[in-house]
Formats: C-alpha cells, structure tokens, sequence
C-alpha cells in the first residue's frame, strides 16, 4: 500500500514531535541524577589529591560521601582579597556558572592559561586530619593543546609544598596529553615546590625528566610527545598561583601560620 506524501510529511513530524518530548522528558527527569553524579565524581577527585583514596580504589557512593564530610571543609573565598565570602553557600556554589556570568565574575587580564574571566569568588576545599589544617586544596584550568583541563592541586599547610595534582576534565589526546591522568606522572608532583624564596609561582613541566624534589624542586617530568599540554599546565599553574588566583588566600594562609 503506497501513502500519499502528505500522510507521509505528517507521520514523520509526530514521530519527531515524539522524540523531541522522549529526550526532552528524559533530560528534565536524569538532571536532578546527573548534578549528584557530578558531584559525587568532584568529590571523589578531591579525596584522591588529598591522598584520603587511591587512584584506583573503588569506593560505594556513601564511603565517598562520608570520607569527605568527615575529612573535606569546603569554604567559599573572595579572590581578590583571600577573605572567606560573605552570603555564599558552599553546598550550592559553582565556580564555573559564576566565572560565566558577568555578574559575578570579572575579565581576566591576558594570560598565558587563556582563562577568559575570573569569578569574584572561588571554592577550595581543606582537608582536616585530627582536627588540625592537612592541606589545602585549590582547583585549577587552563588550556592544553585541544582544550581546557579542569582540575585540582593540593598544598601543605606551608602554602607552598605540592602534595598532590589531578585534573577531572579535558579532552588532550590519549596516551600523549591525555597522560595528565597517569598516576605515576602525577605521583612526581609531591614534595615539590609550587612558590620560590619569594613567593613568586615557580613550579612548571620541563622539557625532559626532571630530578628528585630535593634535587629540582620547581620541574617535573614533561608528558613526552605533548610539549602544548605540558606548556598549558605550567601557564594555568602560574596563573592560579599568581595575584589574580589564590596569592592573597594563600598570603593569609602563611600570615595564620605563622610562615
């Protein structure tokens, strides 16, 4: 039986119509699923730079849950002066919606990591152990070769011994950039240097090995064959570490501590 074109026209736009309504349904009902996901994944990412899991360790989504409550302090600051920000819940806060909107973000000045804008305020996260300051964890982004890797550095109380790196989200090329996410690269970044004697950010990837932190505290390994993103994660680390990043938190975290 042959239809006519207008049957056909009209069956294809109902099937349209009810696809539109199927993924639209679907999108509305996962979202609520798909933020906790997100959240459970950041978190997770969190205790791992914190060396409270490791990296391959499978954990249920309650342990995750009440390892970092139990260990994480999650606390809102104002960048621009360090100060812990007033009227901002953490539990709600999210750093990448506020650096996007002009209303609670600022133009960055050029920049080698390519950050475009700098939300007013940020999230870190200190990790307490016996009820004393562990470290201190500060999220990170730049740009690599092929795209903006997000991720996390971990400081000792001195506000200036790496104890950790990670980052959860980028698109660098497997096996070559991508090696970001190697942990026996990401193992070389502890006990390094992120400051020098005058607190100027002095860590960065160095074409070739590096030595022991004792020996070359401010160069780790480049990632072979990625000379870009290796670049991109020195420029974002230099960012972030700088004056329009976590300086002045970082200037009052020494000033407590007496460093």
């Amino acid at each position: 039986m042959q239809h006519s074109a207008r049957y056909v026209i009209m069956f294809a736009a109902a099937v349209c119509v009810f696809c539109s309504i199927f993924v639209a349904s679907s999108a509305v009902l996962l979202k609520d699923r798909q933020e906790a996901n997100k959240a459970l994944d950041i978190q997770k990412k969190v205790l791992v730079v914190a060396g409270l899991m490791g990296e391959s360790e499978s954990l249920p989504a309650e342990e995750i849950r009440r390892r970092f409550d139990k260990n994480i302090r999650p606390k809102i600051i104002d960048l621009a002066t360090g100060d812990p920000a007033e009227g901002v819940d953490a539990a709600t806060f999210d750093q990448r919606k506020a650096a996007a909107d002009p209303a609670t973000s600022r133009p960055a000045p050029p920049n080698a990591a390519k950050v475009v804008r700098i939300p007013n305020n940020a999230q870190i996260f200190e990790v307490i152990e016996d009820g004393a300051l562990h470290s201190v964890i500060l999220p990170i982004e730049g740009k690599g070769l092929w795209s903006t890797l997000y991720g996390f550095l971990a400081l000792e109380p001195d506000g200036r011994t790496i104890s950790g790196i990670t980052f959860y989200q980028h698109g660098e090329t497997p096996g070559l950039g991508g090696e970001v996410d190697n942990p026996r690269w990401k193992a070389l970044w502890k006990g390094r240097l992120a400051f020098d004697e005058n607190w100027r950010p002095a860590i960065a990837v160095k074409k070739g090995s590096a030595g022991p932190p004792k020996k070359d505290p401010y160069h780790v390994d480049g990632l072979s064959g990625a000379t870009l993103t290796s670049r991109g994660v020195t420029n974002l680390l230099a960012f972030w570490l700088g004056d329009d990043g976590f300086a002045p938190y970082l200037a009052q975290l020494r000033s407590e501590r007496g460093a």
